[in-house]
């Protein structure tokens, strides 16, 4: 659940407020009582995979027949390096 601040307290405790945001924090601001917005940590989409994980997710996956790609590649994509008009 948010926490409501007032508009000072975001004013003067901003520092605070930002590490609370990353910890996962989330915040209504009010003014005058009134709610006027809302302050939530941004939803990280991309993490760091360490390169082991990386190679033990793949194993099981199927060996990448290069001949085959590249004739896909050849096929589906212009690779024509002229620049279009």
């Amino acid at each position: 659940m948010a926490r409501s601040i007032t508009q000072r307290e975001l004013r003067n405790q901003s520092g605070a407020i930002m590490r609370a945001l990353d910890a996962g924090e989330s915040f209504v601001v009010t003014r005058n009582g009134v709610p006027v917005g809302e302050l939530t940590p941004v939803r990280r989409r991309r993490r760091f995979v360490r390169a082991e994980e990386a190679v033990a997710m793949f194993k099981g996956a199927p060996r990448i027949d290069y001949e085959r790609f590249r004739a896909d590649i050849d096929t589906f994509l212009d690779q024509d390096p002229t620049p279009r008009a």
